[in-house]
């Protein structure tokens, strides 16, 4: 089971076999909300739609698709002693953000991914990566999940935008999974600006009704969210909701990282499931 080479906020790679055992057989998986890819990563299909709303994400993607070895190496080249102080750390941020070279601006964001404070992916309104230096003493960098990425890539069509596009790409013989900015547990704990615009509430409303449409055209959707009264009263008339105790890993002090409550939903094309069964 490969690993995500990114660190992410709310990544899937530990939850990987209880998604699994949700998810339908099918031929292609549809990620509508890809971020680090754990799920694609971990689990085998012979196909995968990737989709996300951040450019410099899926630039990053598609960049390690088509020169493999030879970006994983340039990228290798920002990971130096040098580069790991302060001072360089925001010099870097500020090329990545004014860079238009799309391999150079690549490679930076695996820079800043393993050198900003807890691997956060987050933009002001100007839309520039704003996320502080995280001091970690020896940054790893993940070449051999690189490299792993890039043994499925040829199997990934990776596209950059809104989740509807990716859901009006879906076709009968796919699985989704969808792990979109969750609805945060109180007001000050929204961590939804990993691109610029954020994740309003109704956009959770607007992604419901492309799963509840998209559901009977497609072997089944699995979603993942907090679980809170809004969200439980969201998902009301889903086949399944399950909850599930997971670790967060966020908080700036070890003793703050508690365990939250999160909702796994699925839908499935009914009469597909009468035929199967």
């Amino acid at each position: 089971m490969s690993k995500p080479f990114l660190k992410w906020a709310g990544g899937k790679h530990k939850l990987a076999p209880i998604i699994q055992a949700q998810l339908p057989q099918a031929r292609r998986l549809v990620e509508p909300f890809v971020g680090s890819a754990a799920i694609s990563l971990a689990l085998e299909f012979d196909e995968y739609l990737l989709n996300d709303s951040n450019p410099d994400l899926i630039h990053l993607y598609q960049t390690l698709k088509q020169e493999k070895q030879g970006f994983i190496d340039y990228a290798q080249s920002f990971f130096t002693p040098e580069n790991n102080q302060e001072t360089r750390f925001y010099d870097l941020r500020e090329r990545f953000n004014h860079s238009d070279d799309v391999a150079e601006k690549s490679a930076l964001f695996v820079y800043l991914n393993r050198h900003a404070f807890n691997g956060l992916c987050r933009y002001n309104s100007k839309g520039w990566f704003n996320v502080p230096f995280g001091r970690y003493k020896s940054p790893y960098f993940p070449a051999d999940e690189m490299r792993d990425f890039v043994a499925k890539s040829d199997r990934m069509m990776l596209m950059c935008g809104d989740f509807q596009a990716a859901f009006d790409l879906i076709e009968h013989d796919d699985a989704v999974y969808c792990d979109p900015p969750y609805v945060p547990l109180n007001e000050t704990a929204s961590f939804t600006t990993y691109s610029q615009g954020g994740f309003a509430w109704q956009d959770q409303l607007r992604l419901l009704q492309c799963v509840e449409k998209s559901a009977k055209k497609c072997r089944g959707i699995v979603l993942s969210n907090h679980d809170t009264p809004q969200t439980r009263e969201l998902y009301r008339h889903a086949q399944f909701i399950e909850n599930i105790e997971v670790q967060r890993n966020i908080a700036a002090k070890g003793s703050s990282r508690q365990k939250v409550g999160e909702l796994l939903v699925r839908w499935h094309d009914v009469d597909f499931c009468l035929q199967a069964a």
